[in-house]
């Protein structure tokens, strides 16, 4: 069998083995969508440009309508976990790996799998999360008189917030799926995944302002959702794309690790 023959069986393997595995994907994908579109609307709801005093900040409806990108991750990442424990739960990975040895193929055909439906569902929260912000905020006052124009993505910050969403949570699936490698255990690489991304919340607690700002700019989540903003761009930590770069890198050092243990070590 030459390499293109064991990708493409590889592909076809890994995707019965993601539609066959109890039904709990259909229900993931569908709480990333539901997730992300619930909160955003939420927050939509509550939110008036009043809340922030005039002198100390300035909304940004984008980032608002795409708060629930924050939450709908949990499901992206269970689901990534998820594709690659399940095996080592049951002892199948035994057999995954008698039918195919090279294990960099294993690995690239998961992330391959993998990524098509996170992409397809991601796409679908962030449109549901931007419509329901473009229905609900200017009953809150963000109108055109009051300097907010409606939610579209014919405006280029929108548009990129709007795309960097959805690569973003392309890049956390990939990144759970490295740590589920690494990890194995579904619940002690969900907690793993969850920790990384959300520990670094607690920022406030950190009492020196440039240790603060280093950790948000080397953080997944934090970094990574820089993408949304699109207003007052220089008073955030790190640059939107530059922020997506740190989250890249992220994802390719999971995979990278995920992908040395699996090759180096029994299954």
């Amino acid at each position: 069998m030459n390499g293109r023959s064991r990708m493409a069986w590889a592909l076809r393997a890994e995707w019965t083995k993601l539609w066959t595995g109890g039904g709990g994907t259909w229900w993931l994908l569908f709480g990333v969508v539901a997730l992300t579109v619930a909160v955003s609307a939420a927050s939509s709801a509550l939110t008036f440009p009043d809340a922030c005093p005039r002198t100390g900040c300035l909304q940004d409806p984008v980032k608002i309508s795409l708060t629930g990108v924050a939450v709908g991750q949990v499901a992206v990442a269970m689901l990534a976990i998820l594709a690659v424990s399940g095996e080592y739960a049951t002892g199948m990975i035994r057999t995954t790996l008698t039918a195919l040895p090279r294990r960099s193929t294993l690995l690239a055909a998961k992330a391959a799998v993998v990524t098509g439906p996170i992409l397809a569902t991601a796409v679908a929260a962030v449109l549901g999360a931007l419509a329901a912000g473009r229905l609900l905020l200017p009953g809150n006052g963000f109108t055109p008189e009051h300097g907010y124009p409606p939610l579209s993505l014919t405006d280029g910050p929108t548009l990129r917030a709007a795309a960097g969403s959805v690569l973003y949570l392309v890049l956390i699936g990939l990144l759970s799926l490295g740590v589920g490698v690494m990890v194995r255990d579904s619940a002690a690489a969900i907690g793993v995944t969850l920790g990384l991304l959300f520990l670094p919340l607690l920022l406030f607690m950190i009492p020196d302002a440039d240790l603060r700002t280093l950790i948000f700019r080397v953080t997944p989540m934090n970094a990574g959702l820089a993408i949304q903003v699109t207003r007052d761009l220089a008073s955030w930590p790190i640059s939107p794309w530059a922020g997506l770069s740190v989250m890249t890198a992220w994802a390719g050092a999971g995979l990278l690790g995920g992908g040395l243990l699996l090759r180096h070590r029994d299954a």
